[in-house]
């Protein structure tokens, strides 16, 4: 079943609304959908090697834009959305000490998120909660969202074929590492912070 959504994707990935579907999973990642964009960088990058940095430069823009709204959930509406999402995430009881590292600690906590798998809605849902001032989380989400997606569309545009040879030929394996690192990521933010 993965392997034919992996072909349904590459094959979407060279749909004439591919970019749009770009933005809006990065925007909607950024504050409240649990699906990362690279699930649909990767295959977009790979299928058009030569519109990479384009790709990148999407994610980049529509992931610093949605921050802003998961911000602005946990600022505006952390009772009535913000603590339900974190409770999917396992913060909800954990909140109060999580809120106070995160003041302490909170840019780079986002320089981190914004990298790494862990759930970057978790940190912009918090930012705003912690009130932590808005250039801060924007001049943070910019850095580590950019490096993150330049630094996958630099890989994919220089190694593109063998990788997408690798992913074809170990598909189970590169889903599960991917499956780890995206528990791995949740787990973090649980047991980190």
């Amino acid at each position: 079943m993965l392997k034919r959504l992996y072909e349904w994707t590459l094959d979407k990935a060279a749909h004439p609304h591919a970019e749009r579907w770009l933005a809006g999973i990065s925007f909607a990642e950024s504050s409240f959908f649990p699906i990362p964009p690279d699930a649909m960088l990767l295959p977009m990058c790979l299928s058009r090697p030569e519109r990479a940095f384009r790709y990148a430069f999407i994610c980049t823009v529509a992931s610093v834009l949605g921050a802003l709204l998961g911000y602005a959930i946990g600022y505006f509406l952390f009772e009535t959305i913000g603590q339900p999402i974190l409770n999917f995430y396992g913060l909800g009881e954990d909140f109060a000490g999580f809120s106070e590292q995160f003041n302490a600690q909170g840019w780079i906590i986002v320089l981190l998120a914004g990298f790494t798998p862990l759930p970057f809605k978790v940190i912009t849902i918090a930012a705003g909660a912690t009130m932590m001032p808005l250039y801060i989380l924007i001049g943070a989400a910019i850095i580590s969202r950019a490096a993150r997606f330049f630094l996958v569309a630099a890989l994919l545009w220089k190694f593109g074929e063998p990788v997408k040879r690798l992913i074809d030929k170990h598909f189970a394996l590169v889903t599960t590492v991917v499956g780890i690192l995206a528990v791995g990521g949740f787990l973090a933010i649980r047991y980190l912070f």
